[in-house]
């Protein structure tokens, strides 16, 4: 029998803890952290398929090409998340290894770098929302606008900013090379920032798109597609709560598929933070998915064993 399969989705708060430690080092560090915890679903016997945000990465690329824009050629956003894919790819898979070896555990592991078709009708394309890279000046605002064809919009008093599409993933391109790289019992890191946003042209060949997919939604594609057993959605808080920030806050060491619906329904989940977790959450569940479980990268361990984190069951 195939070992259970894993899916862990892992958030910004894996690779950056701290604003003001952002660095590449402080990022290792942060992976080398992460990658501790994900070694202990390997050691309890899981196969393993880790996706990872890269909000800040892709920014910090973006910053660096719009400050270089008068000597080399600026990065599409495609490429982007391609770089990201990679680099972020190279430090989980090092650190997981090193933490791998520590527990005398020989097992390879292999970065897929991800594309993930999107509908290039997809109505998020006529209204982008997600914003990406540096804030400018009203004056550079207009500027990059005539320049670029970008959408760029105020945000809350602190500037302007380029805002894309977040389309909803239909297919993971490397799908089957992720399995066969499962079935040969590897570690795997794919749909890193979501996948490469990728769309088909009239002759059905695939082109890179000025996008950014959610990763939790593209995460629980994958984990449903592979039919995981458990998918695990990494976030800031050690378990989801009702009414958060309230006094009334409650948190939830479980609730079912109709139970998330209904609070989602409520607005308990914003669209800015927990909902498009739970929405994840959901659309893997119904799926044929079989359990998810949110909490903190450092209480892995006791979330798996029952003793943390909130569990999302059918």
């Amino acid at each position: 029998m195939k070992k259970p399969l894993a899916v862990i989705a892992i958030g910004g708060n894996s690779l950056i803890t701290d604003n003001a430690k952002a660095s590449i080092v402080d990022q290792y560090h942060a992976a080398m952290e992460t990658s501790h915890h994900i070694s202990a679903l390997v050691a309890a016997g899981y196969r393993v398929v880790v996706t990872h945000g890269n909000g800040p990465q892709v920014g910090f690329i973006l910053l660096r090409s719009d400050l270089a824009k008068d000597v080399l050629h600026q990065v599409p956003l495609d490429s982007c998340v391609a770089d990201t894919q990679g680099a972020i790819g190279y430090q989980l898979g090092q650190t997981l290894a090193n933490e791998l070896q520590r527990r005398k555990i020989v097992k390879p592991i292999a970065t897929v770098v991800t594309q993930v078709l999107v509908d290039k009708d997809d109505p998020a394309f006529a209204h982008p929302t997600k914003p990406i890279g540096p804030f400018y000046s009203e004056e550079e605002a207009q500027q990059h606008q005539a320049a670029s064809q970008w959408v760029l919009k105020e945000d809350s008093g602190r500037g302007w900013r380029r805002v894309v599409a977040s389309p909803k993933p239909l297919r993971i391109v490397e799908e089957d090379t992720i399995r066969l790289l499962l079935d040969h019992d590897v570690v795997v890191i794919a749909v890193g920032g979501g996948g490469i946003p990728v769309v088909e042209n009239p002759n059905g060949e695939l082109v890179g798109s000025a996008a950014v997919i959610d990763k939790d939604f593209a995460s629980a594609l994958l984990a449903k597609n592979l039919k995981a057993d458990l998918f695990i959605i990494s976030t800031g808080v050690n378990k989801v709560a009702i009414d958060f920030k309230q006094p009334t806050q409650r948190q939830l060491d479980s609730l079912t598929v109709a139970e998330a619906e209904a609070y989602l329904a409520e607005g308990q989940f914003p669209a800015g933070s927990m909902g498009p977790k739970i929405e994840a959450a959901i659309e893997f569940l119904k799926g044929g998915g079989k359990e998810v479980l949110i909490t903190q990268p450092h209480l892995l361990e006791e979330a798996i064993a029952g003793q943390n984190g909130t569990r999302i069951l059918p």
